[in-house]
């Protein structure tokens, strides 16, 4: 447990001691010049971007996790398979690139960062945001062929796999 005058100073001590490392690595020196300026930095960079970092959450079912992340490992490969296939082989007026629209239920800031991350990895679909009023994913896909397959995909593959690892079961 990180004690009050500790945490002034190193609000994200794991931050700060990579910060360290990173710059003595890139500089090649353990100089003392280096080492006082690359502390420097540990101390004031996780200071200053002490907002933007997401609050703690605790990962509920790290199995589901392992599952999720061997499940879009292997889509992500598929994806670009099929992704080189259509560039390569299909004239480029049949290729039918459109923007959809996936309701989310997902609300945790982690588990929502988690899923761009999963969506954007996979060749042919990028996340384009959130749309505030309806709490909508706006999705582009490179190839759609299937609107309802994507919704059911995104929300069955992805989706409910992180609510279960993020967000608390309803009592």
């Amino acid at each position: 447990m990180q004690t009050p005058f500790l945490h002034r100073w190193l609000p994200a001590p794991l931050l700060s001691l990579s910060l360290v490392i990173i710059w003595l690595l890139l500089n090649q020196t353990l100089a003392a010049a280096h080492i006082l300026f690359g502390t420097i930095i540990a101390i004031v960079i996780p200071k200053m971007t002490g907002r933007l970092r997401p609050p703690a959450t605790q990962l509920r079912k790290p199995w589901v996790f392992l599952k999720l992340l061997c499940w879009s490992t292997l889509e992500i490969l598929r994806s670009a398979l099929n992704v080189s296939k259509i560039i390569l082989l299909r004239r480029q007026q049949s290729i039918n690139s459109q923007f959809i629209k996936v309701p989310l239920d997902l609300k945790d800031p982690v588990g929502l960062a988690i899923l761009s991350c999963l969506i954007n990895s996979t060749p042919g679909t990028v996340w384009i945001e959130i749309l505030p009023d309806t709490h909508e994913l706006s999705l582009h896909v490179f190839d759609l062929q299937d609107t309802q397959w994507w919704i059911d995909t995104i929300k069955q593959r992805y989706e409910q796999p992180l609510r279960d690892m993020f967000e608390q079961e309803p009592k």
